[in-house]
């Protein structure tokens, strides 16, 4: 995959505290040249360092207070249908088949606690090879911003 330097650590550092940073910006954070760093950002972007550039919405300004982790057990051979009728729910932002007591976790936004119950009981649970879920109501959540720092050599 080619060497990572100390460079390409705080430019991916710096990209994924605001992806939004302009090159020049960027630059001056990190007291580099604008167009080395412009070719080391297409550089990593073009060996799948850098996946994509998207946006994080804020689901609480649109009204979607309440988000849930649910855990569903489900039917093996059902598997497929029950992931295609998850994505079929709008609410619904991330499916992750995981190890442990549940084969998946979903994760789901809703503007109440009545709008989640619903959403859960009448449309989760009822898709066909759901067998039982567990839901766990996010009351805060902390996130670590993420900062890249070379591997320290022994």
């Amino acid at each position: 995959m080619g060497r990572i330097d100390d460079l390409d650590l705080k430019i991916l550092s710096e990209l994924a505290r605001d992806a939004s940073v302009s090159v020049p910006k960027l630059s001056k954070r990190i007291n580099v040249n604008a167009s080395v760093v412009y070719s080391r950002i297409k550089r990593l972007a073009r060996r799948g360092l850098i996946k994509k550039f998207t946006i994080m919405i804020n689901d609480e300004a649109l009204g979607f207070n309440v988000k849930a982790l649910t855990g569903v057990n489900m039917d093996s051979k059902m598997r497929d249908n029950v992931l295609n009728e998850l994505f079929k729910i709008s609410e619904v932002r991330e499916v992750a088949e995981v190890t442990g007591r549940f084969d998946i976790l979903v994760t789901m936004n809703a503007r109440s606690l009545d709008e989640m119950h619903q959403l859960i009981s009448e449309r989760v649970g009822r898709i066909e090879g759901v067998q039982k879920t567990e839901t766990f109501i996010e009351m805060r959540k902390t996130v670590r911003e993420i900062l890249y720092a070379a591997p320290i050599s022994k």
